[in-house]
C-alpha cells in the first residue's frame, strides 16, 4: 500500500569479507540526525525563517526531480506506519556508474537495510554483501544471480524484491544514489573526518590505522571503494562505506553546514532517485528525528563458494535467520518462522548464536507486536 501523498522523493543507489567486527554501536549525542537522505530536511530546521522558506522551496523542487515511484507491492500499509510513528525500513543502493539516467545502469555494490525505531531511538544499518546468491525472476523465468545484479536486471523494484525475499523483512521504501554522487556530497559539507581501520593507499585515499584524518569528496570516495588490499575484502569495505556515510549525515546536520544547502541541493540533484515523497521525509524528519540518537551497524556473514564457475558469499540459514530477526525486532515484528537450522532441528538453542560473528540486538529490546508485518 501506497502513500497517498505522491511528491518528491529519492531514489538511493549505491551502498555496499569476513570479519568478526559485524556489529558495532554508537551512542550520539546532541544531534538530531537519520540518514543521508534526510540530512538536508534537518537542517532546514536551524536555519532562520525567511532562509527555511527559500530553502524548503528549493529542497522540495529538488526532491520533485529525485521522486520515483515503484511497483513492487508493499508488504504492509507504510502510510501508516509512518503516521503513526512506527518503526520503517529503507533499503539503500548505490551503483558506480556516474550519473544516473544514462543506459549503463550498473550493479549495485553497496546495500544497506536502514531500519528507523523513534520509539527506541535507534537507527540500525544491515549491510548485505554484494556477491549473496538470490533467485531473481524475470520474464517467467526464475535463476540464480548474485543480489547487485538485481537492480541491472530490473530495477529498484527487483532489488527490493530479493532483498524481501532474501531476509523475508518487509522493505517500506528505498533510495538509490551512485558513487559520483556521494563524491559531491562530501565537497558539499566540505569533507568528512574519518579514523581508518586500517593503513592503506587507494587512488586519492593514503590513510594510516588509527590517525584521523580529513577527507574530500574524492578521497571519501576512494576511501570507501578499496576492497582488494582489504584483508576482510568487501566486508571491510562495507565498514568504511557507513563510516562515511555516518559523517556525511553529522557534517551535514551541523550548522557550518547551512550556508551550504544550495551546494548540497546540487549535489543530490540528477544523483539519487526514491519513492520517498517530500512530505514522506518531512513527516520523518518531525517523527522519528530522534532515533539516530543510537546507531548500529552489522552486516550479512557469507563463506566463500564458487558456483557455476562463479564467486559467491552464501551465508547459512541459520545467519539469515539471525539477521532476519535482528531486523524484525527493530521493527517491532515478530520472529521469521522461514529459515530452517540445525538448532531448529533439534529443538535445541546455543548462546553462540547472540555472540558470534553477526552479533546480536539488545537483550532489553523487546517485541511487542502480535504477527505480521504491521504489528507493532
Amino acid at each position: 500500500m501506497r502513500n497517498s501523498n505522491h511528491e518528491p522523493s529519492s531514489d538511493f543507489d549505491n551502498l555496499s569479507r569476513r570479519g568478526s567486527d559485524h556489529f558495532t554501536s554508537r551512542k550520539k549525542k546532541h544531534h538530531r540526525v537519520l540518514w543521508s537522505i534526510l540530512f538536508l530536511l534537518l537542517i532546514l530546521l536551524v536555519g532562520g525563517s525567511a532562509w527555511a522558506y527559500h530553502a524548503y522551496n528549493d529542497a522540495k523542487n529538488t526532491f520533485h526531480q529525485t521522486y520515483q515511484a515503484g511497483s513492487v507491492n508493499k508488504l504492509r500499509n507504510v502510510s501508516s506506519q509512518l503516521q503513526q510513528g512506527k518503526p520503517i525500513s529503507i533499503l539503500l543502493l548505490g551503483t558506480d556508474t556516474g550519473a544516473l539516467g544514462r543506459s549503463d545502469v550498473g550493479r549495485t555494490d553497496t546495500i544497506i537495510v536502514a531500519t528507523v525505531n523513534a520509539k527506541r531511538e535507534k537507527v540500525t544499518l544491515t549491510s548485505i554483501p554484494r556477491d549473496t546468491p538470490v533467485n531473481i525472476t524475470e520474464s517467467g523465468s526464475t535463476y540464480q544471480e548474485k543480489i547487485n545484479a538485481a537492480y541491472t536486471i530490473g530495477g529498484a523494484n527487483t532489488a527490493v524484491k530479493a532483498v524481501q525475499d532474501l531476509l523475508d523483512v518487509p522493505i517500506d521504501f528505498y533510495a538509490l544514489v551512485n558513487m559520483g554522487g556521494l563524491e559531491k556530497m562530501v565537497d558539499a559539507v566540505g569533507g568528512v573526518d574519518v579514523t581508518p581501520p586500517l593503513t592503506f593507499k587507494y587512488g586519492k585515499a593514503n590513510v594510516t590505522k588509527g590517525k584521523k584524518v580529513h577527507l574530500t569528496g574524492r578521497e571519501a570516495l576512494d576511501y570507501s571503494r578499496m576492497r582488494h588490499s582489504d584483508p576482510k575484502g568487501d566486508y571491510g569495505r562495507q565498514t568504511r562505506q557507513r563510516q562515511v556515510i555516518e559523517k556525511l549525515i553529522l557534517k551535514a546536520v551541523s550548522l557550518g553546514s547551512v550556508t551550504r544547502y544550495k551546494q548540497i541541493l546540487t549535489s543530490i540533484s540528477g544523483n539519487m532517485k526514491t519513492d520517498l515523497t517530500f512530505n514522506d521525509m518531512l513527516t520523518i524528519a518531525t517523527k522519528y528525528g530522534d532515533a539516530s540518537h543510537h546507531m548500529k551497524s552489522q552486516h550479512l556473514q557469507g563463506t566463500g563458494q564458487m558456483i557455476n564457475g562463479a564467486a559467491y558469499e552464501v551465508p547459512s540459514n541459520t545467519e539469515l535467520k539471525k539477521v532476519s530477526n535482528s531486523i524484525r525486532k527493530a521493527l517491532g515484528i515478530k520472529e521469521t518462522t522461514n529459515f530452517t537450522t540445525d538448532a531448529d532441528n533439534s529443538s535445541t538453542s546455543t548462546s553462540s548464536d547472540t555472540t558470534t560473528s553477526y552479533g546480536s540486538t539488545d537483550t532489553t529490546d523487546t517485541t511487542t507486536g502480535g504477527g505480521g508485518y504491521g504489528s507493532y
